[in-house]
């Protein structure tokens, strides 16, 4: 057996026949693992030359890494599926907050533990009804962030992973009224305040009397609209659908002084067209120019053009489709504003149609 040739160092078999080390001095002997050159056998021999204890090598865990079948490799597969890369960006960044919140969150509040290291297959409907819980005082989020853990619940089940969904039926459905309309006093004092050829008015107009979102106020062009057909057709960003939209003699008031020879029909002071996310801004800004209190927003006139749709009488099937909706619930939210008075005495003059045509038939 061949002695390295370091100060203090010596060798022995033990009874199993292998090679061990020590380090002796000073009437101290400390035993030496492993053999010379590995990472342990340098460190705990060089520690015992300057009296310390060896330091053990850090363990850093590679941001990427993940154990297999575990909610976090769920969600790396959930941006691989043609749902996912179907969404447009402001959903996608969205959903990406609540399901990264989700990955990061304890299980429970007294462990370390996380639900992105979980596994799937561990997660049970009572998990489900706790980070709901413990997202009370943030219900909507509470509730968008259960559509991003079934996201990752549809994957497993895909993969095999799982084979019943526990979020099955699991509701949760916070009481929603969401931006609320303008009033018609709002309206009139807006007006006032901006008159049409503005660009407070020019959008105004636009989101009031298209019903259009801001994602599609801001892209609108020129070539959208046919005037000779009295209508605009428009590619929504949010689902991706197209709108054949009539142009009333209300927009029509509003679009007659502009110049169209640009490309974009609602424009800046700079001739720039409006980003979307700066015109919730703006219209906070405009409002306040107005001398209206806060709660006036873009997406209110939305809503408004929903009131005054179903005001006059239009079905939930027309809300959809003037609004660009695919489901019954979110059109009507728009209508559930809808004056009350109005819509009880168009009611009651059909029953009185009815039983007076009766009468005269009798």
């Amino acid at each position: 057996m061949t002695e390295e040739r370091r100060p203090y160092l010596s060798s022995f078999e033990d009874r199993h026949g292998r090679t061990r080390w020590r380090y002796r001095r000073l009437g101290k002997t400390i035993s030496i693992p492993g053999q010379p050159g590995e990472p342990d056998f340098e460190e705990s021999y060089q520690a015992a030359i300057e009296g310390r204890a060896p330091r053990k090598a850090e363990i850093v865990k590679h941001p990427g890494a993940m154990v297999p079948k575990s909610f976090k490799d769920a969600w790396k597969r959930v941006l691989r599926t043609p749902e996912w890369l179907r969404h447009d960006d402001a959903t996608k960044a969205k959903n990406t907050r609540l399901a990264e919140d989700f990955l990061k969150m304890t299980v429970v509040d007294e462990v370390t533990e996380v639900w992105g290291d979980m596994l799937v297959s561990d997660f049970r409907r009572r998990h489900a009804k706790d980070v709901i819980a413990r997202l009370s005082a943030t219900p909507h989020k509470a509730k968008h962030m259960l559509v991003a853990i079934r996201k990752m619940i549809m994957v497993a089940l895909d993969e095999e992973w799982i084979d019943t969904d526990p979020t099955y039926k699991l509701s949760y459905r916070p009481e929603y009224k969401g931006w609320r309309a303008w009033t018609e006093e709002e309206r009139a004092q807006f007006e006032m305040r901006w008159p049409i050829g503005t660009a407070p008015r020019t959008c105004y107009g636009l989101a009031l009397w298209l019903g259009n979102r801001r994602s599609d106020v801001s892209r609108l062009t020129w070539p959208m609209f046919n005037f000779d057909r009295r209508q605009v057709v428009i590619r929504t960003k949010k689902g991706d659908k197209e709108l054949v939209l009539p142009i009333t003699p209300m927009l029509l008031e509003i679009l007659a002084p502009l110049d169209r020879t640009t490309d974009f029909v609602l424009m800046n002071a700079y001739g720039n067209p409006y980003s979307e996310k700066s015109l919730t801004g703006m219209m906070a800004h405009w409002t306040k120019m107005a001398g209206m209190a806060a709660g006036c927003t873009l997406h209110g006139l939305r809503k408004s053009l929903g009131k005054l749709l179903a005001e006059g009488g239009a079905s939930t099937r027309q809300l959809m489709e003037t609004l660009g909706h695919d489901d019954i619930e979110h059109a009507e939210l728009y209508s559930r504003e809808a004056s009350q008075a109005i819509l009880a005495k168009d009611g009651m003059s059909k029953v009185t149609r009815l039983v007076q045509g009766k009468k005269r038939r009798g």
